[in-house]
Protein backbone atom coordinates (compact mmCIF):
# COMPACT_ATOMS: atom_id res chain seq x y z
CA UNK A 1 0.00 0.00 0.00
CA UNK A 2 1.20 3.48 -0.61
CA UNK A 3 1.16 5.30 2.89
CA UNK A 4 1.78 9.04 1.85
CA UNK A 5 -0.90 10.89 0.21
CA UNK A 6 0.19 12.06 -3.47
CA UNK A 7 -0.46 14.83 -5.80
CA UNK A 8 -0.73 11.91 -8.53
CA UNK A 9 -4.20 10.92 -6.70
CA UNK A 10 -5.24 14.53 -5.87
CA UNK A 11 -9.20 15.73 -6.33
CA UNK A 12 -10.82 19.17 -6.75
CA UNK A 13 -14.54 18.53 -5.07
CA UNK A 14 -17.20 21.18 -5.90
CA UNK A 15 -19.46 21.34 -2.92
CA UNK A 16 -22.62 23.21 -1.78
CA UNK A 17 -22.14 24.22 1.82
CA UNK A 18 -24.95 25.58 4.16
CA UNK A 19 -24.08 29.01 4.84
CA UNK A 20 -24.02 28.69 8.63
CA UNK A 21 -20.98 29.46 11.40
CA UNK A 22 -18.55 26.31 11.43
CA UNK A 23 -20.04 24.23 8.39
CA UNK A 24 -16.67 24.66 6.26
CA UNK A 25 -14.54 23.31 9.48
CA UNK A 26 -16.93 20.50 9.44
CA UNK A 27 -16.30 19.54 6.06
CA UNK A 28 -12.72 20.33 6.13
CA UNK A 29 -12.32 18.13 9.17
CA UNK A 30 -14.18 15.32 7.34
CA UNK A 31 -11.11 15.27 5.02
CA UNK A 32 -8.66 15.23 7.34
CA UNK A 33 -10.25 12.41 9.40
CA UNK A 34 -10.24 10.46 6.13
CA UNK A 35 -6.47 10.82 5.96
CA UNK A 36 -6.70 13.44 2.88
CA UNK A 37 -4.15 15.89 2.89
CA UNK A 38 -6.16 19.20 2.59
CA UNK A 39 -4.62 21.71 -0.29
CA UNK A 40 -6.74 24.74 -1.80
CA UNK A 41 -10.40 25.74 -0.46
CA UNK A 42 -11.69 28.11 -3.01
CA UNK A 43 -14.52 29.88 -2.73
CA UNK A 44 -17.03 30.13 -6.09
CA UNK A 45 -19.81 31.65 -4.80
CA UNK A 46 -21.26 33.09 -1.49
CA UNK A 47 -24.83 33.16 -0.87
CA UNK A 48 -27.25 31.55 0.79
CA UNK A 49 -25.63 28.32 0.04
CA UNK A 50 -21.80 28.98 -0.51
CA UNK A 51 -20.00 27.26 -2.92
CA UNK A 52 -16.57 26.04 -2.91
CA UNK A 53 -13.77 24.23 -4.61
CA UNK A 54 -12.12 21.99 -1.58
CA UNK A 55 -8.58 20.45 -3.58
CA UNK A 56 -7.23 17.26 -1.40
CA UNK A 57 -4.30 14.78 -2.02
CA UNK A 58 -5.38 11.01 -1.30
CA UNK A 59 -2.99 7.92 -1.24
CA UNK A 60 -4.81 5.77 -3.84
CA UNK A 61 -7.70 6.00 -6.03
CA UNK A 62 -9.99 3.95 -3.45
CA UNK A 63 -9.14 6.58 -0.70
CA UNK A 64 -9.71 9.11 -2.73
CA UNK A 65 -13.35 7.99 -2.90
CA UNK A 66 -13.77 7.52 0.76
CA UNK A 67 -13.10 11.30 1.27
CA UNK A 68 -15.31 12.39 -0.93
CA UNK A 69 -17.89 9.96 0.91
CA UNK A 70 -17.03 11.98 4.07
CA UNK A 71 -17.78 14.78 2.75
CA UNK A 72 -21.09 13.92 1.42
CA UNK A 73 -21.73 12.36 4.45
CA UNK A 74 -21.47 15.72 5.98
CA UNK A 75 -25.52 17.29 6.76
CA UNK A 76 -25.38 20.56 4.96
CA UNK A 77 -23.52 19.75 2.34
CA UNK A 78 -23.99 18.78 -1.39
CA UNK A 79 -21.06 17.45 -3.66
CA UNK A 80 -21.87 19.18 -7.39
CA UNK A 81 -18.88 17.92 -8.71
CA UNK A 82 -15.64 15.71 -8.41
CA UNK A 83 -12.22 16.42 -10.88
CA UNK A 84 -9.46 13.96 -10.87
CA UNK A 85 -6.78 16.81 -11.61
CA UNK A 86 -4.66 13.88 -12.82
CA UNK A 87 -6.56 13.44 -15.59
CA UNK A 88 -7.19 16.77 -16.26
CA UNK A 89 -3.81 18.26 -16.82
CA UNK A 90 -4.05 15.17 -19.91
CA UNK A 91 -7.36 16.69 -21.69
CA UNK A 92 -5.97 17.41 -25.04
CA UNK A 93 -2.54 15.87 -24.61
CA UNK A 94 0.01 17.98 -22.60
CA UNK A 95 2.49 19.03 -26.07
CA UNK A 96 1.41 21.11 -29.29
CA UNK A 97 3.87 22.03 -32.10
CA UNK A 98 4.35 25.70 -32.38
CA UNK A 99 5.90 27.56 -35.17
CA UNK A 100 8.72 29.99 -34.31
CA UNK A 101 7.50 32.92 -36.39
CA UNK A 102 4.46 34.04 -37.65
CA UNK A 103 3.41 33.94 -41.24
CA UNK A 104 0.76 37.22 -42.12
CA UNK A 105 2.41 38.79 -45.52
CA UNK A 106 2.96 37.42 -49.32
CA UNK A 107 6.54 37.91 -48.07
CA UNK A 108 6.81 35.44 -45.24
CA UNK A 109 5.16 32.86 -47.19
CA UNK A 110 7.43 33.64 -49.83
CA UNK A 111 10.54 32.67 -47.49
CA UNK A 112 9.21 30.58 -45.27
CA UNK A 113 7.41 27.93 -48.30
CA UNK A 114 7.19 27.97 -51.65
CA UNK A 115 9.03 29.66 -53.45
CA UNK A 116 12.11 30.88 -51.21
CA UNK A 117 12.44 27.39 -49.16
CA UNK A 118 13.63 25.34 -52.67
CA UNK A 119 16.78 26.74 -51.83
CA UNK A 120 16.85 26.17 -48.73
CA UNK A 121 16.55 22.05 -49.83
CA UNK A 122 18.79 22.28 -52.11
CA UNK A 123 21.29 23.93 -50.10
CA UNK A 124 20.72 20.20 -47.66
CA UNK A 125 21.00 18.18 -50.76
CA UNK A 126 24.32 19.67 -51.64
CA UNK A 127 25.55 19.30 -47.82
CA UNK A 128 23.53 17.08 -45.71
CA UNK A 129 25.50 18.59 -43.10
CA UNK A 130 23.30 21.95 -42.97
CA UNK A 131 20.27 20.08 -42.09
CA UNK A 132 21.84 20.91 -39.08
CA UNK A 133 21.49 24.58 -39.16
CA UNK A 134 18.64 24.82 -41.49
CA UNK A 135 16.28 22.54 -39.95
CA UNK A 136 14.75 20.96 -36.24
CA UNK A 137 17.15 18.31 -36.35
CA UNK A 138 19.61 20.30 -34.13
CA UNK A 139 17.49 20.79 -31.84
CA UNK A 140 14.96 17.22 -31.90
CA UNK A 141 14.95 13.83 -30.36
CA UNK A 142 12.08 10.88 -31.07
CA UNK A 143 10.80 9.52 -27.96
CA UNK A 144 10.31 6.01 -29.12
CA UNK A 145 8.23 3.27 -27.85
CA UNK A 146 6.25 0.03 -28.55
CA UNK A 147 3.98 -0.15 -25.14
CA UNK A 148 5.67 -3.50 -23.93
CA UNK A 149 6.88 -2.14 -21.00
CA UNK A 150 5.56 1.20 -19.72
CA UNK A 151 6.65 2.41 -16.21
CA UNK A 152 5.02 -0.45 -13.50
CA UNK A 153 1.98 -1.47 -16.28
CA UNK A 154 3.96 -3.46 -18.33
CA UNK A 155 2.77 -4.35 -22.23
CA UNK A 156 -0.43 -1.92 -22.32
CA UNK A 157 -0.10 -1.17 -25.92
CA UNK A 158 1.67 2.04 -28.23
CA UNK A 159 -1.68 4.25 -27.77
CA UNK A 160 -1.58 3.65 -23.40
CA UNK A 161 1.93 4.64 -23.18
CA UNK A 162 1.19 7.47 -25.34
CA UNK A 163 0.59 10.17 -21.96
CA UNK A 164 4.39 8.57 -20.60
CA UNK A 165 5.81 9.40 -23.71
CA UNK A 166 4.50 13.27 -23.80
CA UNK A 167 5.49 13.48 -20.28
CA UNK A 168 8.60 12.80 -21.68
CA UNK A 169 8.78 15.26 -24.39
CA UNK A 170 7.10 18.00 -21.94
CA UNK A 171 10.03 17.20 -19.57
CA UNK A 172 12.88 17.44 -22.21
CA UNK A 173 11.86 21.09 -23.42
CA UNK A 174 11.05 22.47 -20.03
CA UNK A 175 14.10 21.34 -18.61
CA UNK A 176 16.69 21.32 -21.69
CA UNK A 177 14.43 23.16 -24.42
CA UNK A 178 14.92 19.99 -26.29
CA UNK A 179 12.01 19.77 -28.83
CA UNK A 180 10.75 16.09 -27.84
CA UNK A 181 7.99 13.98 -30.03
CA UNK A 182 6.62 11.04 -28.80
CA UNK A 183 6.60 8.00 -31.83
CA UNK A 184 4.62 5.36 -30.05
CA UNK A 185 4.54 2.48 -32.41
CA UNK A 186 2.24 -0.61 -33.17
CA UNK A 187 4.58 -3.36 -34.01
CA UNK A 188 6.68 -5.43 -31.37
CA UNK A 189 8.86 -7.05 -34.14
CA UNK A 190 12.81 -6.19 -34.01
CA UNK A 191 13.06 -5.67 -37.52
CA UNK A 192 10.03 -3.19 -38.17
CA UNK A 193 11.00 -1.03 -35.27
CA UNK A 194 14.43 -0.93 -36.04
CA UNK A 195 13.47 -0.37 -39.93
CA UNK A 196 10.68 2.29 -38.71
CA UNK A 197 13.31 4.34 -36.50
CA UNK A 198 16.11 4.17 -39.67
CA UNK A 199 13.72 6.03 -41.91
CA UNK A 200 12.65 8.41 -39.42
CA UNK A 201 15.51 9.87 -38.38
CA UNK A 202 16.43 12.35 -40.62
CA UNK A 203 14.67 14.93 -38.96
CA UNK A 204 16.01 13.79 -35.65
CA UNK A 205 19.12 14.66 -33.55
CA UNK A 206 18.71 11.75 -31.26
CA UNK A 207 16.82 8.75 -30.67
CA UNK A 208 15.33 8.27 -26.92
CA UNK A 209 14.37 4.63 -26.48
CA UNK A 210 11.58 4.12 -23.83
CA UNK A 211 9.52 1.03 -22.52
CA UNK A 212 10.83 -1.18 -24.61
CA UNK A 213 10.50 -4.46 -22.95
CA UNK A 214 13.84 -6.63 -22.67
CA UNK A 215 15.47 -8.60 -24.51
CA UNK A 216 14.20 -6.71 -27.46
CA UNK A 217 15.33 -3.57 -26.18
CA UNK A 218 19.27 -4.38 -26.39
CA UNK A 219 18.73 -5.56 -29.81
CA UNK A 220 17.01 -2.50 -31.13
CA UNK A 221 19.89 0.16 -29.11
CA UNK A 222 22.61 -2.08 -30.71
CA UNK A 223 21.70 -1.93 -34.21
CA UNK A 224 20.20 1.49 -34.40
CA UNK A 225 23.36 2.71 -32.48
CA UNK A 226 25.63 0.79 -35.55
CA UNK A 227 23.27 1.92 -37.93
CA UNK A 228 22.74 5.23 -37.39
CA UNK A 229 25.03 8.78 -37.05
CA UNK A 230 22.90 10.29 -34.68
CA UNK A 231 23.23 9.06 -30.69
CA UNK A 232 20.87 6.40 -29.64
CA UNK A 233 19.74 6.15 -25.86
CA UNK A 234 17.62 3.69 -23.79
CA UNK A 235 16.54 5.82 -20.56
CA UNK A 236 15.62 2.81 -18.89
CA UNK A 237 18.70 1.37 -19.16
CA UNK A 238 21.55 4.55 -19.23
CA UNK A 239 19.15 7.14 -17.43
CA UNK A 240 18.39 4.65 -14.28
CA UNK A 241 22.31 3.46 -14.19
CA UNK A 242 23.38 7.24 -14.10
CA UNK A 243 20.86 8.57 -11.49
CA UNK A 244 21.68 5.17 -9.57
CA UNK A 245 25.62 5.72 -10.08
CA UNK A 246 25.38 9.93 -8.80
CA UNK A 247 23.32 8.98 -5.76
CA UNK A 248 25.78 6.16 -4.72
CA UNK A 249 29.18 8.31 -5.20
CA UNK A 250 27.90 10.93 -2.20
CA UNK A 251 25.99 7.71 -0.55
CA UNK A 252 29.61 5.76 -0.30
CA UNK A 253 31.10 8.85 0.64
CA UNK A 254 28.64 9.88 3.86
CA UNK A 255 29.19 6.47 5.23
CA UNK A 256 32.86 6.27 4.37
CA UNK A 257 32.87 3.13 2.26
CA UNK A 258 34.63 2.68 -0.80
CA UNK A 259 32.06 1.44 -4.06
CA UNK A 260 34.87 -0.93 -4.68
CA UNK A 261 34.95 -2.42 -1.26
CA UNK A 262 31.16 -2.81 -0.80
CA UNK A 263 28.48 -5.93 -1.28
CA UNK A 264 26.05 -4.56 -3.87
CA UNK A 265 23.00 -6.61 -4.33
CA UNK A 266 20.18 -5.63 -7.06
CA UNK A 267 17.09 -7.22 -7.80
CA UNK A 268 15.95 -7.29 -11.18
CA UNK A 269 17.70 -8.34 -14.17
CA UNK A 270 16.00 -6.92 -16.29
CA UNK A 271 17.23 -3.76 -18.65
CA UNK A 272 17.40 -1.42 -16.19
CA UNK A 273 19.23 -3.72 -13.86
CA UNK A 274 21.61 -4.87 -16.13
CA UNK A 275 22.97 -1.55 -17.28
CA UNK A 276 23.19 -0.07 -13.90
CA UNK A 277 25.23 -2.84 -12.98
CA UNK A 278 27.50 -2.74 -15.73
CA UNK A 279 28.11 1.61 -15.14
CA UNK A 280 28.57 0.68 -11.28
CA UNK A 281 31.33 -1.86 -12.26
CA UNK A 282 32.99 0.47 -14.45
CA UNK A 283 33.25 3.19 -11.53
CA UNK A 284 34.88 0.27 -9.68
CA UNK A 285 32.29 -2.06 -8.07
CA UNK A 286 33.52 -5.54 -7.59
CA UNK A 287 31.22 -7.35 -5.25
CA UNK A 288 27.89 -7.09 -7.20
CA UNK A 289 24.58 -9.82 -7.06
CA UNK A 290 21.69 -10.11 -8.83
CA UNK A 291 18.31 -11.74 -8.25
CA UNK A 292 15.75 -12.33 -9.66
CA UNK A 293 12.43 -14.51 -8.44
CA UNK A 294 14.66 -18.00 -8.62
CA UNK A 295 16.85 -16.16 -6.29
CA UNK A 296 20.48 -15.22 -6.27
CA UNK A 297 22.09 -15.24 -10.42
CA UNK A 298 25.38 -17.22 -10.32
CA UNK A 299 27.50 -19.01 -13.13
CA UNK A 300 26.18 -22.70 -13.67
CA UNK A 301 22.12 -21.75 -12.23
CA UNK A 302 20.31 -23.11 -14.98
CA UNK A 303 16.33 -22.26 -13.48
CA UNK A 304 14.44 -19.08 -14.69
CA UNK A 305 17.64 -17.93 -17.19
CA UNK A 306 17.58 -16.01 -20.59
CA UNK A 307 20.90 -14.01 -22.02
CA UNK A 308 20.50 -10.96 -19.99
CA UNK A 309 20.88 -13.17 -16.29
CA UNK A 310 23.94 -15.11 -18.23
CA UNK A 311 25.11 -11.99 -18.48
CA UNK A 312 24.85 -11.35 -14.41
CA UNK A 313 25.78 -15.22 -14.45
CA UNK A 314 29.47 -14.81 -15.96
CA UNK A 315 30.47 -10.67 -15.00
CA UNK A 316 29.25 -10.59 -11.31
CA UNK A 317 28.72 -12.81 -7.85
CA UNK A 318 32.23 -14.33 -7.74
CA UNK A 319 31.64 -15.91 -4.40
CA UNK A 320 28.61 -17.67 -6.04
CA UNK A 321 26.25 -17.10 -3.76
CA UNK A 322 22.93 -18.83 -3.32
CA UNK A 323 19.31 -18.46 -2.02
CA UNK A 324 16.79 -16.14 -1.83
CA UNK A 325 17.53 -12.48 -2.05
CA UNK A 326 16.98 -12.05 1.17
CA UNK A 327 19.87 -14.55 2.06
CA UNK A 328 22.32 -12.53 -0.64
CA UNK A 329 21.18 -9.38 1.32
CA UNK A 330 23.24 -10.96 4.76
CA UNK A 331 25.60 -8.59 5.35
CA UNK A 332 24.94 -6.31 2.02
CA UNK A 333 26.34 -2.45 2.10
CA UNK A 334 24.14 -1.84 -0.68
CA UNK A 335 20.67 -2.68 -1.74
CA UNK A 336 19.44 -1.45 -4.67
CA UNK A 337 15.64 -2.55 -5.64
CA UNK A 338 14.65 -2.55 -9.66
CA UNK A 339 12.60 -4.79 -9.51
CA UNK A 340 8.42 -4.21 -7.80
CA UNK A 341 6.65 -4.01 -4.46
CA UNK A 342 7.40 -5.76 -1.48
CA UNK A 343 10.39 -7.87 -2.45
CA UNK A 344 12.22 -7.79 0.57
CA UNK A 345 11.04 -7.70 4.16
CA UNK A 346 12.42 -5.64 6.90
CA UNK A 347 14.00 -9.05 8.51
CA UNK A 348 15.91 -9.08 5.41
CA UNK A 349 17.35 -5.51 5.68
CA UNK A 350 18.14 -5.82 9.28
CA UNK A 351 20.90 -8.34 8.20
CA UNK A 352 22.39 -6.23 6.08
CA UNK A 353 25.99 -4.73 7.33
CA UNK A 354 26.32 -1.58 9.03
CA UNK A 355 25.47 2.06 7.61
CA UNK A 356 23.79 0.12 4.99
CA UNK A 357 22.59 2.17 1.98
CA UNK A 358 18.70 1.35 0.56
CA UNK A 359 17.38 2.08 -2.48
CA UNK A 360 14.21 0.79 -3.19
CA UNK A 361 13.00 2.23 -6.42
CA UNK A 362 10.01 0.46 -7.64
CA UNK A 363 7.33 2.89 -8.82
CA UNK A 364 4.68 3.68 -7.50
CA UNK A 365 5.36 0.73 -4.64
CA UNK A 366 9.14 0.15 -3.69
CA UNK A 367 10.37 -3.02 -2.44
CA UNK A 368 10.23 -1.93 1.05
CA UNK A 369 8.33 0.71 2.77
CA UNK A 370 11.11 3.86 3.65
CA UNK A 371 8.70 4.08 6.84
CA UNK A 372 9.13 0.06 7.51
CA UNK A 373 13.39 0.41 6.35
CA UNK A 374 14.58 3.72 6.85
CA UNK A 375 15.08 3.48 11.35
CA UNK A 376 17.36 0.09 10.46
CA UNK A 377 19.44 2.20 7.42
CA UNK A 378 21.71 4.58 6.94
CA UNK A 379 20.40 6.03 3.84
CA UNK A 380 17.05 5.49 2.31
CA UNK A 381 15.78 6.51 -1.35
CA UNK A 382 13.54 5.60 -3.56
CA UNK A 383 11.97 6.45 -7.02
CA UNK A 384 9.04 8.70 -5.82
CA UNK A 385 9.06 12.31 -5.41
CA UNK A 386 7.06 12.27 -1.80
CA UNK A 387 10.08 11.03 0.17
CA UNK A 388 13.63 12.57 0.90
CA UNK A 389 16.36 10.97 -1.70
CA UNK A 390 14.44 10.56 -5.04
CA UNK A 391 16.43 9.08 -7.97
CA UNK A 392 14.74 9.81 -11.24
CA UNK A 393 15.73 9.41 -14.31
CA UNK A 394 14.72 12.98 -14.98
CA UNK A 395 17.90 13.98 -13.03
CA UNK A 396 19.37 12.65 -16.67
CA UNK A 397 18.14 12.47 -19.52
CA UNK A 398 16.92 15.99 -20.39
CA UNK A 399 20.77 17.77 -19.74
CA UNK A 400 22.05 14.43 -21.43
CA UNK A 401 20.68 15.38 -24.85
CA UNK A 402 20.86 18.83 -24.53
CA UNK A 403 25.19 18.00 -24.25
CA UNK A 404 24.68 15.68 -27.30
CA UNK A 405 22.27 18.25 -29.49
CA UNK A 406 25.10 21.03 -28.48
CA UNK A 407 27.96 18.99 -30.13
CA UNK A 408 25.78 17.17 -32.54
CA UNK A 409 27.20 13.61 -30.88
CA UNK A 410 27.25 10.97 -33.29
CA UNK A 411 26.82 7.99 -30.48
CA UNK A 412 26.42 7.51 -26.85
CA UNK A 413 29.28 5.99 -24.82
CA UNK A 414 30.13 4.96 -20.94
CA UNK A 415 32.57 7.95 -20.91
CA UNK A 416 29.33 9.92 -21.33
CA UNK A 417 27.18 7.97 -18.61
CA UNK A 418 30.10 8.66 -16.16
CA UNK A 419 30.90 12.35 -16.63
CA UNK A 420 27.00 12.71 -16.37
CA UNK A 421 26.87 10.63 -13.23
CA UNK A 422 29.77 12.85 -11.33
CA UNK A 423 28.36 16.26 -12.26
CA UNK A 424 24.91 15.07 -10.88
CA UNK A 425 26.94 14.06 -7.39
CA UNK A 426 29.19 17.00 -7.36
CA UNK A 427 25.74 19.36 -7.19
CA UNK A 428 25.45 18.21 -4.08
CA UNK A 429 28.26 19.81 -1.55
CA UNK A 430 29.96 18.04 1.58
CA UNK A 431 28.55 20.89 4.06
CA UNK A 432 25.75 20.07 2.24
CA UNK A 433 25.94 16.09 2.02
CA UNK A 434 23.40 14.11 4.37
CA UNK A 435 21.33 10.68 4.76
CA UNK A 436 18.60 12.88 2.94
CA UNK A 437 19.56 14.62 0.49
CA UNK A 438 22.66 12.52 -1.71
CA UNK A 439 21.70 13.75 -4.82
CA UNK A 440 20.11 17.17 -6.31
CA UNK A 441 16.62 16.75 -7.54
CA UNK A 442 15.13 17.39 -11.00
CA UNK A 443 14.03 21.18 -10.53
CA UNK A 444 17.10 21.74 -9.08
CA UNK A 445 18.65 24.73 -12.17
CA UNK A 446 21.87 23.74 -11.69
CA UNK A 447 21.18 20.14 -12.72
CA UNK A 448 20.63 20.51 -16.71
CA UNK A 449 23.89 22.72 -17.31
CA UNK A 450 25.91 20.70 -15.28
CA UNK A 451 24.75 17.43 -16.95
CA UNK A 452 24.86 18.58 -20.50
CA UNK A 453 28.33 20.38 -20.05
CA UNK A 454 29.46 17.02 -18.88
CA UNK A 455 28.35 14.99 -21.27
CA UNK A 456 29.37 17.20 -24.33
CA UNK A 457 32.91 17.63 -23.05
CA UNK A 458 33.02 13.87 -22.36
CA UNK A 459 31.69 13.46 -26.11
CA UNK A 460 34.43 16.13 -27.61
CA UNK A 461 37.25 13.88 -25.98
CA UNK A 462 36.11 10.75 -26.89
CA UNK A 463 35.82 12.24 -30.68
CA UNK A 464 32.23 11.88 -31.52
CA UNK A 465 31.05 14.94 -31.04
CA UNK A 466 30.49 16.96 -34.85
CA UNK A 467 31.35 20.03 -33.05
CA UNK A 468 32.87 21.97 -29.99
CA UNK A 469 29.97 22.79 -27.69
CA UNK A 470 29.27 26.57 -28.84
CA UNK A 471 26.31 28.73 -28.65
CA UNK A 472 22.95 27.42 -28.74
CA UNK A 473 21.57 30.36 -30.62
CA UNK A 474 19.19 29.06 -33.13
Amino acid sequence: MISSPSASYSQTVRVEIANKPGMLGRVTSAIGEAGGDIGAVDLVDAGKVSVRDLTFKARDEAHGQKIVDRIRAVEGVRVVNVSDRTFLMHLGGKIEVKGKMAVKTRDDLSMAYTPGVARVCMAIHHDPEKAYTLTIKQNTVAVVTDGTAVLGLGDIGPNAAAPVMEGKALIFKEFAGVDAFPLCLATKDVDEIVMIVKAVAPIFGGINLEDIAAPRCFEIEERLQRDLDIPVFHDDQHGTAVVVLAALLNATELVKKKLSDCKIVFTGAGASGIATAKLLMKAGAKHVVGCDRAGAIYKGRTENMNAMKQWFAEHTNPRRIKGTAGDALDGADIFIGLSGPGVVSLKDVKTMAKNSIVFAMANPVPEIQPEEAGPYVRVMATGRSDYPNQINNSCCFPGFFRGLLDVRARSVNDEMKLAAAHALAGLVSKSELSEEYITPGMFDRRVVPAVSQAVAEAAVKTGVARREKGSRKR
